[in-house]
């Protein structure tokens, strides 16, 4: 079977590689993240401007990709990158968006004109949306929404808010403008947001839309899987240089053989990763779609924390320094484990799948996860 991708798609890799790959953007990137607006200032126009987000939608929609492929393509340069443009919300957002008809919308997202940001997730839920907490009513003639939203990404500067809410006819989207967020920075920098809701006003886009939230939230885990593979190859390739450059006993750290081996661990970890990556890619859109997601998911989650603590430790006391890009690589890697539901979360969720009448295997809820934590 042939892995390679197409030549437009390689043509769009190599053209964010060469946008993004120099260190003087990592070093504007941590300089700028830590605090609002939590990403790079004019780094998403010029985005807009190489047609990024039009890899997002299929050219009926107004795009030109469409695919997972192609989301897969813009997420992994986005890894290699270390990027902190809020990429997943706005993935998410426009493919619900596409769905719906909203090609208003879509033209002003493709322009980068327009920001959006997906609010699903709540305090005790992650993955299972049956268990939305969350409630819309009918007041009058519009809607009001009631409850708590959490970890919504790149909801700092959002323009559109799209809020998921519990209706007697299923799960409902909403759409919000001007929401009332409470923002703060993820662990690694990038933005995050609460939302409390009570009597919120709010525009309803479908009163049961709860097969095309799934949709868009497993499209939203192959990008984040992506996007780990690629922070992985390059935080592998940085431990391999630095292997090579520093001596200890007279002799370059790359020639004792232990640290080979450990070395070969974390590039065998990167390629496994990449497959079942290829793997969930190629499911999405089938009947095997959740089910490969979860498994990518589920690995990731194990394998990206372990590269990351496997290069702080080969470097030493280096890589845990502000000022060396590998500790930044090693922080994105563990946060990833935990956006859109963490390795346990998939875990459950692939054991209701093999064994439907296992409704009562759950997680026990805890406080939230890394993503909640400000930096």
């Amino acid at each position: 079977m042939d892995f390679r991708i197409s030549e437009e798609r390689q043509m769009l890799s190599d053209m964010l590689r060469r946008f993004w790959g120099n260190d003087p953007m990592l070093e504007a990137r941590n300089a700028a993240v830590y605090e609002a607006p939590y990403q790079v200032p004019g780094v998403w126009a010029q985005l807009a401007e190489l047609g990024v987000f039009g890899a997002f939608l299929s050219e009926d929609e107004g795009g030109f990709g469409g695919t997972a492929e192609d989301v897969v393509v813009v997420f992994e340069e986005a890894g290699r990158a270390l990027s902190a443009e809020p990429l997943l919300g706005q993935l998410l957002v426009m493919r619900l968006l596409a769905g719906l008809g909203r090609a208003d919308l879509l033209e002003e997202m493709v322009a980068g004109a327009t920001r959006g940001a997906l609010a699903f997730a709540e305090p005790a839920l992650s993955v299972d949306l049956s268990r939305t907490a969350a409630t819309a009513a009918r007041r009058g003639d519009g809607w009001v929404l009631n409850g708590r939203k959490s970890a919504i990404y790149g909801g700092p500067g959002a323009d559109v808010l799209l809020v998921t809410a519990r209706t007697d006819a299923g799960l409902g989207l909403f759409l919000l403008r001007d929401a009332p967020l409470i923002e703060a920075a993820m662990v690694d920098g990038g933005g995050i947001a609460e939302l409390v809701m009570e009597d919120l006003a709010a525009e309803c886009l479908a009163e049961d839309a709860a097969p095309p939230v799934e949709a868009a939230l497993d499209l939203g885990r192959i990008a984040l899987c992506s996007e780990a593979v690629g922070a992985m190859d390059m935080l592998t390739a940085m431990t391999v240089d630095y292997l090579k450059q520093r001596r200890q006993f007279g002799r370059p750290l790359a020639s004792f053989q232990a640290l080979q081996h450990r070395v070969v661990d974390m590039v065998m970890e990167g390629e496994q990763a990449r497959s079942i990556v290829i793997r969930a890619m190629a499911s999405y859109g089938t009947p095997d779609q959740a089910r490969h997601v979860a498994m990518a998911k589920n690995l990731l989650g194990r394998v990206a924390p372990h590269v990351a603590e496997e290069a702080i430790q080969l470097h030493g006391g280096i890589g845990m320094t502000w000022e060396y890009p590998g500790s930044h690589y090693a922080k994105r890697l563990v946060l990833l484990d935990h956006q859109l539901g963490d390795r346990r979360d998939h875990a459950l969720r692939l054991m209701r799948m093999c064994a439907p009448d296992a409704g009562a295997v759950s997680r026990p809820v805890t406080a939230r996860t890394p993503e909640s934590q400000t930096a």
